[in-house]
């Protein structure tokens, strides 16, 4: 053992005599033959060990690398992760921000168009009131000039009228609320109706009913329908689109006609709206409607108009048939 450990110590020595001359001599610069055969059997008799120092030491600098690596991996991931929720969150604030300010345009578009004098409200939440069952609260009241019975818009058409009003909130009943009516017309015509609500409960889907005052005007699919008008504005102003004709009630033998209709308003997206505080000095007719939708030949409508058309027809024909048929049985009988 003693033996063994002397000629350890030995070879060691050896070897760092043997390192230190190696570094003495590979800091001296020059040419000179004997350094460089001194540095070139140096460089020969340790590059084993040195190799087999460096593979040794490989795993483990590659495992510390590699778990730095991925310390700072996670870390990055989590910061872009935080990047990219923020990001997200103010594109849809961007793209809210966009629609409600497309929505306002389209508001203002209309009133200015009208002559009316609006309120910009918000439609906060969607409640059921005492006594209804289709109303929005409005985040505008008293404090902001808006009163009871007040005509309420968006960019599209009639929304409602005012039936609450608080100091800084106030409550609309639609107009698809079963307990609403609303005096209209038919576009291009005199003729005056009543658009009642079909609601009977919140978001139900129901559309509005409309039914004409005289049984003589025809009633057709595509036809709109318009405010009439109230006294003084209350609780609705005229002009104001409410909704488009989408099918019409047989109903024979009575004195009015009626049919159904497709609200103007999109009430499952209902943002931004206009509380009317003053109204047109002159009524706008037709005005607000947009341009009607091109209509193709064979539509509904048109196999509707056909459909009347050859039932009056046919009820002239019955009755030429009648008259004739009277007429040749008296001549028969004279002629006996």
């Amino acid at each position: 053992m003693r033996h063994d450990g002397s000629r350890a110590r030995l070879v060691v020595g050896i070897l760092a005599a043997l390192s230190l001359v190696l570094v003495v001599l590979d800091s001296r610069e020059g040419a000179n033959p004997v350094t460089s055969a001194a540095r070139t059997v140096g460089e020969a008799a340790f590059r084993p060990v040195s190799a087999g120092v460096s593979v040794a030491g490989a795993p483990i600098g590659g495992a510390f690398r590699t778990a730095t690596a991925a310390f700072g991996a996670a870390e990055r991931a989590e910061s872009l992760e935080r990047e990219n929720e923020a990001l997200r969150a103010r594109l849809q604030t961007r793209e809210y921000d966009s629609e409600r300010a497309e929505q306002l345009d389209e508001l203002l578009h209309l009133s200015g168009m009208g002559g009316y004098e609006i309120v910009p409200a918000q439609a906060v939440t969607r409640v059921t009131a005492r006594g209804f069952s289709d109303t929005v609260t409005l985040d505008v009241g008293r404090d902001d000039g808006v009163r009871r019975n007040m005509t309420v818009v968006n960019g599209d058409g009639l929304v409602g009228r005012i039936v609450r009003a608080g100091a800084g909130t106030s409550t609309v009943v639609l107009v698809t609320d079963h307990a609403s009516s609303v005096g209209a017309r038919l576009e291009s015509s005199h003729e005056i109706g009543v658009a009642d609500g079909g609601s009977e409960g919140t978001g139900d889907g129901d559309p509005l009913r409309f039914e004409l005052m005289s049984a003589d005007t025809r009633l057709k699919t595509g036809q709109r329908i318009v405010t009439l008008g109230s006294l003084n504005g209350t609780p609705f102003v005229p002009g104001v689109p409410v909704g488009t004709i989408t099918s019409v009630d047989k109903t024979p033998g009575r004195l009015t006609r009626t049919g159904r209709a497709e609200p103007a308003v999109d009430f499952g997206s209902l943002d931004v709206v206009g509380v009317i505080v003053a109204g047109p000095e002159d009524d706008p007719r037709d005005s607000l409607l947009p341009d009607p939708p091109s209509k193709a030949s064979g539509g509904e409508g048109d196999k509707q108009d056909k459909q009347e058309e050859q039932g009056e027809k046919d009820k002239r024909d019955e009755g030429g048939d009648d008259a004739a048929d009277g007429g040749s049985g008296s001549g028969g009988e004279d002629g006996r």
